[in-house]
């Protein structure tokens, strides 16, 4: 056949059934996502008020928001195979439930023990649904939709942070019933998640087979290609068993990257209000809570755009390896320089908005890579460890972010140490090999 012979017409029914499902799905697990993100990352901004009031040291902080990843940790693995194996609308409704209770618990604190037992009670709670969706995402959104659709649900991490800033600085300057503005954010910011999960079981389906919002014909499609990509990709695994998943490099190449990486992350997602709070004071400007949440939340929206712009991207090139690397390193070498002693405040404040944009920019490309070459299940699997080593650092570098303050580190100094974090996370993804079709694209 010529090259220059007229590509086939889309097929009706293909686009069809992927813009219900898109539809129908979407916004739903967005809405999820930014409730959790949310109930994991509000202490942060609450520790502006909740550290006066409590007699919190920063290093009881520093283990409080580590704590969290240490229960998060017990059911990821388990939570991945549920979703494969059983029914992620049940599995996602009860996670939502618990931790919805979890949440607003939070806001009867008084000791470094009962939020260090809150801490670790919410991520117990939480935890499974991340990998869950992952998995989830393969029963609905064939290979090269993928990241994009990924990229859809993971706005929900920046929106939330960002809208988290602006409503948590409103809370903060409220009192109600007796309680203080740091205790509303953790009951009014906890209350959806259980609004969602008594929803999601009449909202979500477990599999395109049991989808009666599609039409049979679509139904078919969605399902035969999806299959199609499961035996593509078992074929190309081999007979590869979880052991032998878990022994593979490739899968702790990836653990290792988002590990590296995480430790900057995570630590700079609950640190970043008093980061801020910091250089605002050194630069001579307003470093008022409500100013710090407002340059927070304006931080948090440059990475609405890095993670919307790398979904689409990397799905139309079909690169993803790459993409994450970019987004790596940049993190790393954006946040170093906002601390270059010297800058006026709108310097600092431009590096650290290119921060937040490429700090979010890598994230879904880098999901997409464990579910292509693994068979169903062990794809669960891997996809269970990795972000077992991605939540392992959230608990060391949130613990030694407290630890480095409370020895009396530099803010710049600390801030320093989650750049080379990013970098070093990028490193090795960029070890990572990808496997290509026979037509030398990325798959």
């Amino acid at each position: 056949m010529s090259d220059d012979a007229p590509a086939a017409p889309p097929d009706p029914v293909a686009a069809s059934a992927r813009r219900k499902v898109a539809r129908r799905l979407l916004p739903l697990l967005l809405a999820v996502y930014v409730v959790a993100y949310l109930d994991r990352a509000n202490v942060g901004f609450a520790k502006l008020r909740m550290a006066g009031d409590l007699g919190f040291t920063d290093q009881v902080f520093g283990w409080g928001f580590g704590l969290f990843f240490a229960g998060y940790l017990f059911l990821e693995i388990p939570g991945a195979l549920l979703v494969e194996h059983w029914s992620a609308r049940k599995w996602f409704a009860r996670i939502l439930l618990t931790w919805g209770v979890c949440s607003m618990g939070m806001a009867l604190v008084r000791t470094p023990e009962e939020f260090y037992l809150a801490r670790f009670l919410l991520g117990l709670a939480e935890a499974g649904f991340f990998p869950g969706v992952i998995v989830y995402f393969t029963h609905w959104f064939p290979r090269r939709e993928r990241a994009r659709a990924l990229a859809v649900m993971l706005l929900g991490v920046p929106a939330s942070l960002a809208f988290g800033a602006q409503l948590s600085a409103l809370l903060l300057d409220r009192t109600a019933f007796g309680l203080a503005g740091w205790q509303l954010v953790f009951i009014v910011e906890g209350a959806p998640a259980i609004l969602l999960g008594v929803a999601v079981p009449f909202l979500l389906t477990d599999r395109p087979r049991q989808a009666k919002w599609l039409t049979p014909a679509e139904r078919d499609w969605l399902e035969r290609t999806l299959e199609a990509e499961r035996r593509e990709a078992d074929a190309a695994a081999g007979k590869l068993t979880i052991g032998r998943a878990l022994r593979l490099p490739a899968v702790w190449l990836l653990a290792l990257g988002i590990f590296a990486t995480n430790v900057g992350g995570y630590a700079l997602v609950f640190w970043l209000p008093t980061a801020v709070k910091g250089l605002l004071g050194a630069t001579g400007a307003d470093a008022a809570d409500a100013a710090v949440l407002n340059w927070t939340g304006a931080i948090y929206l440059c990475g609405l755009a890095g993670v919307w712009v790398s979904g689409r991207s990397s799905d139309r090139t079909g690169d993803r390896k790459w993409h994450c690397v970019a987004g790596q390193v940049g993190a790393g070498l954006f946040l170093a320089l906002s601390v270059v002693p010297g800058q006026p405040w709108a310097a600092v404040f431009g590096w650290l908005c290119l921060t937040g944009f490429c700090a979010y920019f890598w994230i879904a490309p880098f999901w997409v890579l464990p579910t292509l070459a693994l068979t169903s299940s062990a794809a669960a699997v891997a996809v269970g460890a990795i972000n077992m080593c991605a939540n392992l650092a959230g608990l060391v570098g949130s613990a030694a972010f407290g630890e480095m303050k409370e020895a009396g580190w530099s803010n710049p100094a600390c801030l320093l140490v989650l750049a080379a974090s990013y970098i070093i996370g990028g490193v090795f993804v960029g070890l990572v090999r990808v496997r290509r079709d026979a037509g030398g694209k990325t798959l």
